[in-house]
């Protein structure tokens, strides 16, 4: 069955190919859409490609917000755009019911790892966000949103991928949880002195979108967890699968929203995603190796501070009414972060530090 699946889908992609040569657009969309579902397909039921599951239906949903964006952006009369902010308040609860007390113990336990990643975290993304908007010249809006992915704290994906990479997953999820709490505060006041000279900013105004979107639900999926204790298992099984199906349909909405000025900037807006997370990986690390820190806490805060939290800027963007121009940079840091974050956890795993127990280390995920 794989093999005929996949014998489809490139006879699918052919003609796509065949569509677009010959100017028969309507025909080489249909055949694209077929190559993208049977594709899905495909990789789901191979063992060896599952792995990059997530990554294929991120790019699908880029792909078919391309092709179709007015399907995408209006369905059954109402506004996706309108969507974004309650699928980021999902996706924020979900993370609220996995987290509870002990992920800030690492305060205590590792408080020099935490102060430094915490360091790292809001100030390398975000001189790398306003070197690139001006390098660029992208124009006002989208450069706001190129400072604003980099004002942003990191998500989950950063623990996911850590974990992957056999990194120190305590560490990770202390930072992503320090750095969640700390957003209401720091990202508008970054955003307001780093992206004052784009767009006009109310500091308030974007602290109170931030807790609504971010800190309230993280607080309710807490006490969620707290309060349903037995029955919590269940949900934090469910709400990882119904995360990414959220950040997948952010990613569509907003690039479809975004369509005219993606084919226009498309290009230069990928690049720029590709050098400010390669640059966060990198500085990531090297920071931690000047303050004498061990390999495996340097790849951890590295892992942090090259992947943000897309999801949320997306979210503030279209909380701001921006959705097609501050939104658009952050859909495409997002979607590449967690091809690049993959690529990266399967390359560190691979090259895991000599003189570490493999077994030893992973028990400390738990």
């Amino acid at each position: 069955m794989p093999v005929l699946i996949g014998y489809f889908s490139g006879v699918m992609w052919i003609l796509a190919l065949g569509g677009v040569l010959i100017n028969h657009y309507s025909i080489a969309k249909l055949a694209a859409f077929w190559g993208i579902m049977s594709g899905l397909i495909l990789i789901h039921m191979s063992s060896s490609l599952k792995g990059f599951s997530f990554t294929a239906w991120v790019l699908a949903a880029v792909g078919l917000a391309l092709m179709y964006p007015d399907q995408i952006t209006t369905i059954l009369g109402f506004s996706t755009e309108e969507w974004i902010v309650p699928l980021i308040q999902l996706i924020m609860f979900g993370m609220g019911t996995t987290m509870g007390i002990k992920d800030f113990y690492g305060i205590v336990r590792m408080p020099r790892g935490v102060l430094i990643g915490l360091g790292c975290q809001f100030t390398i993304m975000p001189v790398l966000a306003v070197l690139l908007a001006y390098t660029f010249g992208f124009p006002a809006e989208i450069a706001a949103g190129v400072i604003l992915i980099g004002s942003s704290p990191s998500g989950v994906s950063s623990n996911i991928i850590t974990y992957l990479a056999k990194g120190n997953l305590p560490l990770s999820i202390t930072l992503t949880s320090c750095t969640t709490l700390l957003a209401p505060l720091i990202t508008p006041l970054l955003m307001k002195y780093l992206a004052g000279q784009y767009i006009s900013l109310d500091y308030l105004g974007m602290m109170y979108g931030i807790i609504k979107m971010l800190f309230i639900p993280v607080i309710l999926g807490i006490i969620a967890n707290r309060i349903l204790r037995s029955r919590s298992t269940l949900i934090q099984r469910i709400m990882p699968a119904v995360a990414m199906g959220a950040n997948v349909l952010i990613i569509a909405i907003i690039i479809a929203v975004g369509r005219d000025s993606l084919l226009m900037l498309g290009f230069a807006l990928l690049i720029g995603a590709i050098i400010h997370n390669a640059l966060g990986f990198l500085m990531g690390y090297w920071s931690c190796r000047v303050f004498g820190m061990n390999q495996v806490d340097c790849r951890t805060i590295a892992i942090e501070v090259g992947m943000q939290n897309g999801g949320m800027a997306a979210g503030i963007a279209s909380d701001m009414g921006k959705a097609a121009t501050m939104g658009l940079f952050p859909a495409i840091f997002g979607t590449w972060m967690d091809i690049s974050g993959s690529f990266l956890a399967n390359l560190w795993r691979k090259s895991f530090p000599e003189g570490l127990d493999e077994r030893e280390d992973l028990t400390k995920l738990i």
